[in-house]
């Protein structure tokens, strides 16, 4: 079996960042305590995974980003499949819809802390608000874009209205919902970090916080420098389901549309 090739290309990108950042580091602009060199940060975080505290940080963290997008997975896409079939509804539901979606979830944090008090729960609430929405309108936009040749040949065989749905809308729906979870990944794992930051005591966000209380910039790069490699292996290991769905359900989506929204 063949290997796929390094993409030499993306690698020179991330070497020129770190040329960068070195060449930034060398020109002594900032005092090194409070921009440390990739090499100063390299080394806080070896020496923190080999102490082992760093992995109950990040695997409360995993914990939290799973439980809270695995809860609005669950929630928005039934409920994106009822709205998107049923024009009625959506009307009714739309305002709502687009005027909570722009109130970031950073903004629900007081409140949040408040009705939840501390612990995991409140970085889980956050994260569900943070990866609904995408969901849910990625979702009810698929459904409403199915091409409707589709639903005429399914009627015309007498399929009811439940078979339509099941056996005709969500497999034609699927890979443009996929498009959303996607999304979501991005959205919900940027705000687990600020979920962190407020009400617990572990975490990759309660790190960079406690690091950055005891000065110490270079554990703090280290931590946003491991929450940028799990994010881009969530978004991989997603990209990697994603394709095998799309192999089930149906071709790849139509170039240039969007399904992000719904109208």
């Amino acid at each position: 079996m063949r290997t796929r090739p390094v993409n030499l290309l993306s690698l020179s990108g991330l070497l020129a960042l770190l040329l960068l950042w070195q060449g930034l580091y060398a020109a002594g602009r900032f005092p090194a305590y409070l921009f440390p060199g990739p090499v100063e940060v390299a080394r806080s975080l070896w020496s923190q995974a080999t102490s082992g505290g760093i992995l109950e940080h990040v695997m409360v963290s995993l914990y939290r980003f799973f439980a809270g997008y695995l809860i609005a997975v669950a929630a928005a896409v039934p409920l994106g499949l009822l709205l998107g079939w049923s024009a009625k509804v959506w009307r009714a539901i739309d305002p709502v819809v687009q005027i909570l979606r722009p109130i970031s979830p950073v903004a629900w944090l007081p409140l949040v802390t408040l009705w939840f008090g501390i612990g995991d729960l409140p970085a889980i609430v956050i994260i569900i608000m943070a990866a609904f929405y995408p969901v849910l309108l990625s979702t009810v936009s698929a459904v409403k874009n199915v091409d409707p040749v589709y639903l005429k040949v399914a009627r015309n065989f007498g399929a009811g209205r439940a078979a339509v749905l099941w056996r005709v809308v969500v497999p034609a729906a699927f890979p443009y919902i996929t498009l959303g979870l996607r999304t979501a990944v991005g959205t919900s794992w940027v705000f687990l970090v600020a979920g962190e930051m407020m009400g617990v005591r572990s975490g990759l966000g309660f790190l960079i916080i406690d690091a950055r209380n005891q000065m110490d910039t270079a554990s703090v790069m280290a931590a946003m420098a491991l929450i940028g490699l799990l994010g881009f292996a969530v978004d991989r290991c997603l990209g990697g389901v994603e394709r095998l769905v799309r192999r089930r359900w149906g071709d790849e989506p139509r170039r240039g549309e969007n399904p992000g929204s719904a109208g």
